[in-house]
């Protein structure tokens, strides 16, 4: 045998002992990566936040803020829990949590809305139909039909005052309606 293949053959037995192989031996596990977001900035760390929209069969649905690597069972928890006519066998809770998405947690009953009317007799804005909204105190069907496209369009109302950016309310239309909405 010539040198040069006993020098090769010792290094790859050298690569497959530090790599953790070694004829029918396992893999070493690798060590973790660690990555040092203040090098050379001389700040601290900060954890990322995600930002996403829980809705469905949740006790508490709207916008929740995760910490990073958050997945769809941290979501659900942070949403308040399920209904207990939420279908989690329709859901995948391990899948990793992206943000800006919307999550919705169906219903048992093949993921039914939720009702437009609260119990107290106020408006769910982001679950009515124009008809429903139609029956806010100054609100016409043009209004109503309004509201329920710009919800169509940009996604659910968050906060009362987010009635504000339709065409056509004003702080006047909203101090008439504020008592007879409710958000979400």
């Amino acid at each position: 045998m010539q040198p040069q293949h006993l020098v090769a053959g010792g290094v790859a037995l050298v690569i497959a002992i530090a790599s953790g192989v070694w004829f029918g031996g396992r893999p070493t596990e690798p060590a973790p990566v660690v990555v040092d977001r203040t090098a050379g900035s001389g700040t601290t760390p900060t954890v990322d936040r995600l930002t996403v929209h829980v809705s469905g069969a949740v006790a508490d649905p709207g916008l929740v803020e995760l910490d990073e690597g958050a997945r769809g069972a941290d979501a659900l928890a942070a949403a308040g829990g399920a209904l207990p006519s939420a279908d989690l066998s329709a859901m995948n809770l391990a899948a990793p949590v992206v943000d800006g998405t919307l999550i919705i947690v169906p219903h048992r009953n093949g993921n039914a809305p939720p009702v437009a009317q609260n119990g107290d007799g106020r408006i769910r804005v982001n679950y009515a139909s124009a008809d429903e909204i139609a029956s806010l105190p100054g609100i016409g069907p043009v209004l109503a039909q309004r509201i329920a496209d710009y919800r169509d369009d940009n996604g659910l109302f968050v906060v009362v005052e987010d009635l504000l950016d339709v065409p056509g309310i004003g702080e006047g239309k909203l101090a008439m309606i504020r008592d007879s909405v409710s958000i979400p």
